[in-house]
């Protein structure tokens, strides 16, 4: 028998707001909310409910191809799947649960070291706390200890192997050119390897100086590049036939097994996951061979050779690890003649930060756990689960005395504070071509968290010497200069601490209808006392309210006061204070200057009482803000789409004169048609009754004017409408309004040039073609006229969406 394993390494970088706890919006992943968002709609979700197609190139059968192949999904990635895409997550669960009834009880995926650092480059206290987090992450998802883990990068040295062998883990998996020399274990000579010739249709087993030993895997380099890098997703009959042709062209029962990045299946390959689908389903049915995952291949076939690796190595860098620490010379190719000269600095920076704080976090630590460093390792029970029992729980286990409430705050802090010195490590920040890109500015977010923390709990300044080092790491953009800028610029406007939590209510109170006690990202906000007023267009909002950290349990108690202008004007301030007479004073101050609608007075006395009120919309969280600014901009965006439209509409008779006579139509009338038609398509698309008409009219004047719609907005709006009507057809499948309308908006879809994410609707589709069609098809044998309908609309809403009927 002739063996394949197919590796997948789904992973994205921690991208939440450190502060905050959530991921805020990345206009660069538009027209998705955020990267992890746009990944998941690309390659996550479709790798679940994956198409295999007949020779039409429809629909035929949706598989999950999570079940079939090894995976390792990243802890972070897993944590925002389950809040965010918790249907995509429990498919993930039910595929591991799947290959272990597939493979011989043993499940397909495969632990990850934490957040993705690259591991050789480490403390040992790092490397141990990276491990233990990956292997507490994966017990509480899988429900079992993993019996391999994947390193970041593929990057190792024997320490990084040594700790995995000590915590139980029996296998990894690496590049080939990672390997030095082999031989067999009954003995012989050593065979040179180095040069990436080892043979990778076997486990090897290394021998680690603890004497401790680790399987280790060396995936089929060539297949893996063409897979990731090459054209080879194009088809997944080849796919398939170039992994069968590698086993049988091997001696014994050789494993072939090739290893990308998991986002190479439907991201960085559109369909790469039906290429994968198909792959899988021809090699199923392939005499002599078969699908297995690593863990089962070695319980079978134990290592006969064993193997020295090449040290401080990784799959993505030609010289070892120095893309995470150097300018090597490695980058994405996207920049020619920029310099990454900014790694080192910015390295030398973290380290400087978590040596510096080592000795502090010690000499704290011990006066309130009995051992702060297994404390940390234990940490990973409560970012696993927040709840304050859970909290309580874990403090018990590891404090040295009782605590009292602000010293349970200084505990959390502490570890709170290694956490960010450790998710600061995340491999992406180096990866990438830029110091101001989005994956570093992140780990800087996470160094600036850390340094919050350190003043706040040691009272020392740590910020200016970090800088000093950070300096000297250049941009290459000239307005920014250097790796300071980049902190400056990014980090410290992001910074959140009570008071901001507060003047963020204080303003979105202005626009949102906040119950007496609310949640704001990991905040909890209580509201004591509450006064809303209105004059005229001014409105002005004073209240007395409570902020609670759900992460460090710090609170406190403000009165807030914010003053709406009109338009973007909002003007407020925040003060701490727990007396309630301070707050009676603060609304007497300003209730008597607005009854009068004397707003000068009422700023002063807004200045006067928080000394001064300096917070604005600037002070918002990016997606509360988006979202005001949203609702500010719709009446002035209003009164500029009727312009535009009272333009084109009285100039089209002269824009059909010019057209006649071959005149160029002038760029004014253009934009005035471009503006209209864009939002009339938008608005037709999002409404609950389409006018399907209306839509193929507006399409029609496009082409006659020969507009620039907005492919990607559209083409994601009609997605979501899409989606809105297919959930409510699938309650009551039956009803034919509901089949009309999802059937009209599948046919708008070949209009645009966009191609529209249909993946969610075909799921629902195909769902009711196995479960109501063979219903509704009996129902018609029997006469029923209203199912012989239904039937020849719903074939039409197949045809739409490439699903095959029969």
């Amino acid at each position: 028998m002739k063996y394949i394993c197919i590796h997948g390494h789904f992973y994205q970088p921690p991208r939440e707001n450190p502060w905050l706890e959530v991921v805020e919006l990345q206009d660069s992943a538009y027209p998705y909310h955020d990267w992890n968002a746009r990944v998941t709609a690309e390659c996550y979700g479709p790798n679940a409910w994956s198409r295999i197609l007949n020779s039409q190139g429809r629909i035929i059968k949706i598989v999950d191809n999570y079940a079939r192949i090894s995976f390792n999904f990243g802890p972070t990635l897993l944590a925002w799947l389950q809040e965010e895409e918790p249907m995509v997550y429990q498919a993930i669960l039910a595929a591991e649960r799947e290959s272990q009834v597939r493979f011989g009880g043993h499940g397909s995926a495969m632990a990850q070291a934490y957040n993705h650092i690259i591991m050789p480059l480490a403390n040992s206290r790092d490397k141990r706390t990276q491990v233990i987090w990956g292997i507490r992450d994966f017990e509480a998802r899988f429900g079992r200890p993993p019996a391999g883990m994947w390193l970041p990068e593929t990057a190792v040295d024997l320490e990084t192997l040594d700790v995995l062998a000590e915590h139980g883990i029996a296998f990894t998996v690496l590049a080939p050119h990672q390997a030095k020399r082999v031989r067999p274990r009954e003995g012989g000579e050593w065979q040179d390897v180095s040069d990436g010739k080892v043979e990778t249709t076997r486990p090897y087993l290394v021998s680690l100086p603890s004497g401790r030993s680790i399987a280790v895997f060396f995936f089929n380099g060539p297949i893996s590049r063409e897979i990731a890098f090459g054209d080879l997703l194009n088809s997944g009959e080849r796919f398939a036939q170039r992994l069968l042709a590698a086993a049988w062209d091997a001696k014994g029962e050789p494993i072939v097994h090739v290893a990308t990045d998991g986002e190479t299946y439907g991201h960085h390959h559109r369909f790469g996951d039906m290429a994968l689908a198909y792959a899988l389903e021809q090699i199923e049915s392939s005499s002599g061979v078969a699908l297995t995952n690593y863990a089962a291949y070695l319980a079978e076939h134990p290592p006969a050779w064993e193997v020295e690796i090449q040290e401080f190595t990784s799959w993505s860098c030609i010289h070892g690890v120095e893309r995470w620490r150097s300018n090597c010379g490695c980058n994405t190719g996207a920049h020619p003649g920029w310099t990454q000269a900014w790694r080192a600095p910015l390295r030398e920076a973290l380290d400087w930060l978590r040596d510096t704080l080592v000795p502090l976090y010690e000499r704290m630590g011990s006066e309130l756990f009995t051992d702060p460093w297994a404390a940390r390792d234990d940490y990973i029970s409560v970012i696993l689960d927040r709840a304050e029992d859970n909290i309580t729980r874990f403090l018990e286990r590891w404090q040295g005395r009782t605590l009292e409430p602000d010293e349970r705050v200084t505990a959390l802090k502490l570890l709170e504070l290694q956490r960010h010195a450790l998710l600061m490590y995340t491999s992406c920040g180096w990866f990438f071509d830029e110091i101001s890109g989005i994956e570093t500015v992140q780990v800087l977010q996470y160094a600036g968290r850390v340094i919050q923390l350190a003043e706040e709990l040691f009272g020392d300044r740590f910020e200016e010497q970090f800088l000093a080092i950070l300096e000297k790491a250049p941009s290459n953009i000239p307005e920014i200069g250097n790796g300071r800028v980049v902190y400056e610029r990014f980090v410290l406007p992001a910074r959140v601490d009570l008071p901001k939590v507060a003047a963020h209510y204080a303003v979105s109170a202005l626009f949102e209808g906040y119950p007496e006690s609310t949640t704001i990202a990991c905040y909890q906000i209580d509201r004591l006392a509450h006064d809303l007023q209105q004059a005229g267009r001014a409105r002005l909002m004073m209240c007395q309210i409570r902020v609670k950290s759900f992460v460090t349990e710090e609170s406190d108690t403000f009165n807030v006061a914010a003053l709406h202008l009109g338009e973007h004007n909002v003007i407020a301030g925040v003060r701490g204070d727990h007396d309630e007479r301070a707050y009676q004073k603060l609304v007497a101050a300003l209730t008597a200057s607005f009854a009068r609608a004397d707003i000068p007075e009422t700023i002063r006395a807004l200045d006067a009482y928080f000394q001064p009120a300096t917070y604005s919309l600037r002070t918002l969280f990016r997606d509360e803000q988006r979202k005001i600014l949203d609702v500010i901009l719709a009446s002035t965006l209003q009164e500029a789409e009727e312009l535009y439209r009272h333009l084109y509409e009285d100039s089209q008779p002269l824009m059909r004169f010019l057209a006649d006579l071959g005149v160029p139509i002038p760029p004014a009338f253009q934009t005035a048609a471009r503006f209209t038609v864009n939002a009339d398509l938008r608005r037709e698309i999002e409404s609950p009754q389409p006018d399907f008409e209306r839509i193929d009219q507006l399409f029609r004047e496009a082409e006659t004017w020969h507009l620039d719609l907005d492919q990607h907005g559209l083409a994601y709006a009609l997605q979501r409408a899409l989606e809105r009507a297919a959930e409510r057809w699938r309650v009551t499948p039956e009803d034919p309004d509901l089949l009309q309308l999802l059937t009209g908006l599948s046919s708008v879809a070949p209009r645009l040039k966009e191609p529209v994410n249909t993946w969610h609707v075909q799921n629902i589709v195909y769902e009711v073609l196995h479960t109501v069609y063979p219903q509704m098809s009996w129902r018609y044998e029997r006469g029923d006229d209203a199912a012989l309908e239904w039937i020849h609309v719903f074939r039409q809403l197949c045809d739409a969406l490439w699903i095959a009927v029969e």
